[in-house]
């Protein structure tokens, strides 16, 4: 005689990334800034995102203001310090918004399992979720800023793995840069690298496709 058994899901945790995979920027102001200021498109951003100027704003050190100006100094010597505020403020205040293909996504899985945002921000972050209508999103939300740890250092990734009350080796962890995707990979996480929905469809298809998924995971639901 033969038993059947439910196959063992893969993960029981997912854990995701926010900016370039939930929340995108609209750049458009900032690259006509560039053009009238004779810089090459990406000139601002490579300034403003080098590890010094940006690490310190990520960890909550510093504000959003205080990170223009270190942006408006990394400009020096290129453009005025006019243009270069200008830059930095168009940077800074750059319109944002939600995919909401892949929130639909996330909120199906967060019906069967644990979502934690898992994300290099800065103090604004909550303010920001709040705008985009994603204050309740996930059950928890991990920031770099509020931790004062970044991405990909392995401590993130184990508070976000004891905040979805799921063992480390049973979450999977979405997101955009392969270096964060490569140090939770290490810690024993499924990675995802995202690039765009249907990569993060893929890896959570059994539970959006399985006829029988809602009855069999009803009771996984935390």
């Amino acid at each position: 005689m033969t038993t059947s058994q439910t196959p063992k899901r893969p993960f029981d945790a997912v854990l995701c990334d926010l900016d370039n995979v939930i929340r995108f920027y609209d750049m458009t102001q900032l690259a006509r800034r560039e053009r009238v200021a004779g810089l090459a498109p990406g000139t601002t951003t490579k300034v403003a995102y080098a590890p010094q100027i940006d690490l310190p704003l990520l960890l909550g050190k510093i504000t959003q203001q205080q990170w223009v100006e270190s942006i408006v100094l990394g400009l020096a010597g290129q453009v005025s310090e006019v243009q270069a505020r200008e830059l930095a403020t168009a940077l800074a205040t750059a319109p944002f918004w939600a995919d909401e293909v892949v929130v639909t996504l996330l909120r199906q899985v967060r019906a069967h399992m644990p979502v934690v945002l898992v994300t290099n921000a800065t103090l604004e972050l909550e303010g920001d979720l709040a705008s985009l209508g994603l204050a309740d999103f996930s059950g928890h939300v991990v920031s770099s800023a509020r931790l004062g740890v970044a991405k990909p250092d392995r401590e993130i990734y184990e508070v976000a793995a004891e905040r979805a009350g799921v063992a480390i080796d049973r979450c999977l962890f979405v997101d955009d840069r392969l270096e964060n995707i490569q140090a939770a990979a290490v810690l024993g996480m499924i990675g995802v690298h995202y690039r765009e929905p249907a990569d993060l469809r893929e890896s959570v298809s059994f539970l959006l496709d399985d006829s029988h998924a809602a009855g069999s995971l009803s009771g996984d639901i935390k």
